[in-house]
């Protein structure tokens, strides 16, 4: 029976390569030249910073701004508190004009007796602590007085004859 593979009892190897030199050869550039090529990419796109660039306060402060970011406000004060029309027409307005989220309209009698029933200490309470949909203070930066003002303010307009409760340690304008 006559031999087919032209390579077999020559002592080469048989198929495409001519010698097991050039299989090894073409094998190890099969995997080494492809963990070259990417190497390479990756390296010419852009070094990466160095560890102790990673840890400065610059590299940390970017990095935890977005979920831990906060600023410290400094208490406006030095004059006398704003009136309960300023307060409610900067932030009251715009919840109480319209009734959002079952808020008392400004002017409705008959949403404001029961509240205005219960007094205005307890006003003032869900005034500076929020209730229901209402956060604290409205959302606003005022003082406890100014929420106090805008409380009256709008408790007047719904009925109430009390005046604006004085808070401890805030003074009334005109004062001292």
């Amino acid at each position: 029976m006559a031999n087919t593979n032209p390579g077999a009892g020559s002592g080469r190897p048989a198929g495409i390569f001519k010698s097991t030199t050039q299989m090894v050869v073409v094998v190890t550039a099969a995997l080494v030249l492809p963990v070259v090529i990417i190497a390479m990419v990756v390296g010419a796109s852009g070094s990466k910073p160095r560890p102790e660039d990673e840890m400065s306060p610059e590299a940390i402060e970017a990095r935890i701004r977005p979920v831990a970011g906060f600023e410290l406000k400094e208490k406006k004060g030095g004059g006398p508190a704003r009136a309960g029309e300023v307060v409610f027409k900067e932030v009251c307005s715009a919840c109480h004009n319209t009734g959002v989220s079952g808020a008392p309209k400004f002017g409705d009698k008959d949403a404001w007796e029961a509240r205005i029933d219960k007094g205005a200490d307890a006003l003032l309470e869900s005034a500076l602590k929020g209730k229901g949909a209402m956060p604290a203070q409205g959302g606003g930066e005022y003082t406890d007085q100014e929420i106090a003002n805008a409380m009256t303010y709008m408790a007047k307009a719904g009925g109430a004859t009390f005046e604006a409760p004085k808070v401890e340690g805030e003074k009334k304008e005109g004062e001292e």
